[in-house]
């Protein structure tokens, strides 16, 4: 969501006739576009800010603007502690850019330049904002606000621009991107949007993430299994293998009904990709319940597993209502754990490859080969480095590791 963002907000620097810099110390302006779903993450960014303050110090000129997941609702909290940051804005909200843009650099000869053009042949493009769930853990709530989904028509007009420009592949986001729609007039549903968009033609591939699984509705599922451009890949958070900690999680299902709602995807999508996040350590978490994390890896055997330790977030339930009474050494012990469990399972699902020819969207170059993606999300790299930028080619695959394949084109 914040790499979508920070391309929007580039367009409308572009149309205001500010240029990118790669070096920090040039800029004239600066905007520090922020995540703070860990508290790790939002210690980055307080010492970020106080880098900037240094640069500010030392230049008086230099504009500092905020947004992004740090800029909750207490906006005037924010300014009287961070006095030289100009402008606090709420993620998305590129109507508060604009006017302040427009206050300070307006010029309209250049307001009316086209659009940043994409290199890349992939896009991320948000279809709802917000989350209400409330997950015990999380601070995404609080910070981005309730449930507010685009129009379809809006969603429609911008993926037509973007193949216009040479995108093939377009990841719908959401925090919650399956409960899109439900607060439109029209109760539009994520699979009536997967269908219109598929009707659009230059467009070769549709994803979306990330899913919450108490909104994985049957008609979704119908919905990846019919519709040839939508990707045989979902990501599908679990957090947990045991019902104890999802329901102190707040996730509103249990192991079983997780469990159940992978079989009928796997039924309906023969081959999908499945990955999941997990969360270590949280609040009371036992070694047996610990365990059951593990035992649902085993019986699933995601092709990604992204995991992360719990830390408490101040202002979500779990920090205000539990310890956080799992040590740091437990934490780093079944991190370990669960990476290394990931890690030969990713081995043995992308062994599985070898041999095989997949489709591949290719994305770039990287040193001396071009790497692209299938239509399961795996990473791959090939060929002697000539740029095949956008073209779908397919790949015989030679060699696999947990993380990519390599290989050779059949043909172009």
């Amino acid at each position: 969501m914040n790499k979508a963002e920070s391309v929007t907000m580039c367009e409308h620097l572009a149309r205001t006739g500010y240029e990118a810099t790669s070096k920090l110390k040039e800029a004239d302006l600066v905007i520090l576009n922020t995540c703070v779903v860990r508290q790790t993450a939002e210690e980055k960014v307080l010492g970020t800010l106080g880098y900037i303050k240094g640069m500010k110090a030392a230049n008086r000129n230099l504009r500092i603007l905020v947004t992004g997941c740090f800029v909750g609702p207490t906006i005037e909290a924010l300014r009287a502690q961070f006095a030289y940051v100009d402008l606090f804005f709420r993620p998305g909200d590129y109507s508060e850019l604009s006017k302040w843009l427009q206050g300070h650099d307006g010029n309209k000869e250049l307001a009316a330049k086209p659009s940043v053009q994409r290199a890349k042949p992939t896009a991320f493009v948000p279809i709802i904002q917000g989350c209400d769930n409330f997950c015990s853990y999380c601070i995404v709530p609080y910070r981005r606000g309730r449930e507010k989904s685009r129009s379809a028509d809006d969603i429609i007009c911008e993926v037509r621009r973007l193949v216009t420009l040479g995108v093939k592949e377009i990841t719908l986001l959401g925090q919650n991107v399956n409960s899109y729609g439900h607060d439109l007039p029209a109760q539009p549903t994520l699979s009536n949007l997967l269908a219109e968009l598929s009707n659009i033609e230059g467009l070769a591939r549709i994803r979306f993430l990330t899913n919450h699984p108490k909104d994985m509705s049957r008609d979704l599922i119908e919905a990846i299994g019919r519709l040839d451009k939508v990707c045989e890949h979902v990501t599908l958070p679990v957090q947990s293998g045991d019902s104890g900690i999802l329901n102190a999680m707040r996730r509103d299902y249990t192991a079983d009904q997780y469990r159940n709602l992978v079989w009928a995807i796997r039924d309906r999508v023969p081959g999908v990709a499945v990955s999941t996040d997990v969360i270590v350590g949280f609040p009371g978490e036992t070694d047996e319940q610990f365990e059951r994390t593990i035992s649902l890896l085993e019986e699933i055997r995601f092709d990604v597993v992204h995991v992360a330790s719990y830390s408490p977030r101040a202002g979500t339930f779990a920090a205000e209502k539990y310890d956080d009474d799992v040590t740091v050494e437990i934490k780093k012990e079944r991190f370990s754990r669960l990476e290394a469990a990931n890690e030969r399972i990713a081995g043995e699902i992308n062994a599985g490859f070898l041999g095989r020819t997949v489709e591949v969207l290719v994305e770039g170059v990287k040193g001396d080969k071009c790497y692209g993606r299938t239509r399961g999300d795996k990473l791959v790299f090939f060929g002697n480095g000539e740029d095949y930028a956008g073209k779908l080619l397919d790949v015989e695959i030679t060699t696999t590791s947990p993380w990519a394949l390599q290989g050779f084109i059949r043909r172009i």
